[in-house]
C-alpha cells in the first residue's frame, strides 16, 4: 500500500515550508482525519523562560494539526544556531540521531492517519555528516512536496530539486508555490506559468498570507483556503471531495 505521508521541503530557507505544512495539516484535519507532524531537526530556536530551546516552527504545526504527541516527539532535536542541523549539533557537541527521528515518524504514524515531515532549508540539507533530507525521504517511504518560494531564481532551484529527486528515485508528489509578499515583481508574476510549461502544473499557489497567528479562526482560514487552492484529492485521494 502506498504511503500517503509526506516530507515537505523547500526551494530554500525562508520560502513558506511551515506555513504550507500548517495550511496543509489544517485542512486534512478538517476533513476529520488524525494529522501528526514532524520537525526532525529545528534550528535558530530562541531560549524559553528557563534556558530550554523553543522550537516555534514544530509548535505552529502542531496546533494547525491539532496534534497532542509529545512536543519531544513532534520535535526531537533543537538546536540554538541558525545553520544546517549537522553543523549545529556538532556546535553544541550534539549529534543528530537518525534511530530517534524515525522512533518518533513511527510513534506517530501509528497514531495518525496522515504524516506531515518538514524539513530544514532544502533537500539536500544535511541532518547528520552526509545523512540529508533526501535520504531520510527514501528512509521513512514518503512522498516529497516541494514548497517554491516564488521570487527570482525560483525556476532554477525548483527545477534542481525535482530533477535530483526523481535521479534519486524519491517519490514526488508535486510542488506548490508560494507568494513571500503582498506585492508580487516580474519574476513572481511569471513563475507559475515558466514552471507549468517546465514542470507541469503546481498542485496549488498560495497567496500572500500576512503573519499567520496561532489562533482557531487562523486555523479555520488556513483550511478553507488550503483545501480551495490546493488540488488535496491528487496528494491523498482518499479524502472526501
Amino acid at each position: 500500500m502506498p504511503s500517503f505521508n509526506l516530507l515537505i521541503t523547500g526551494t530554500d530557507t525562508g520560502v513558506g515550508k511551515t506555513t504550507v505544512a500548517a495550511g496543509l495539516a489544517a485542512a486534512v484535519r478538517a476533513t476529520g482525519r488524525r494529522v501528526g507532524v514532524l520537525k526532525p531537526a529545528e534550528t535558530g530556536c530562541e531560549p524559553g523562560p528557563a534556558g530550554e530551546p523553543i522550537a516555534v516552527d514544530a509548535r505552529r504545526l502542531a496546533y494547525f494539526a491539532q496534534c497532542a504527541a509529545d512536543p519531544l516527539t513532534v520535535c526531537p532535536f533543537r538546536l540554538r544556531d541558525p545553520l544546517a542541523p549537522s553543523i549545529a549539533a556538532k556546535r553544541e557537541g550534539r549529534k543528530v540521531d537518525l534511530a530517534r527521528i524515525v522512533e518518533s515518524y513511527e510513534r506517530l504514524a501509528a497514531a495518525h492517519d496522515v504524516v506531515l515531515v518538514e524539513g530544514a532549508g532544502g533537500l539536500l540539507v544535511p541532518l547528520w555528516d552526509r545523512l540529508t533530507f533526501a535520504d531520510l525521504c527514501r528512509r521513512l517511504d514518503l512522498r516529497l512536496l516541494l514548497v517554491v518560494g516564488n521570487k527570482l531564481g525560483a525556476i532554477n532551484h525548483a527545477l534542481l530539486t525535482l530533477s535530483h529527486a526523481r535521479q534519486v528515485s524519491l517519490p514526488v508528489a508535486g510542488y506548490v508555490i508560494n507568494a513571500l509578499s503582498p506585492a508580487a515583481d516580474l519574476a513572481a508574476e511569471t513563475n507559475v506559468a515558466l514552471l507549468t510549461e517546465l514542470a507541469g502544473p503546481p498542485l496549488g499557489v498560495i497567496p500572500w498570507l500576512g503573519e499567520i497567528q496561532e489562533t482557531a479562526a487562523e486555523r479555520a482560514r488556513l483550511a478553507e483556503l488550503f483545501a480551495a487552492r490546493v488540488r488535496l484529492a491528487d496528494l491523498w485521494p482518499e479524502l472526501p471531495t
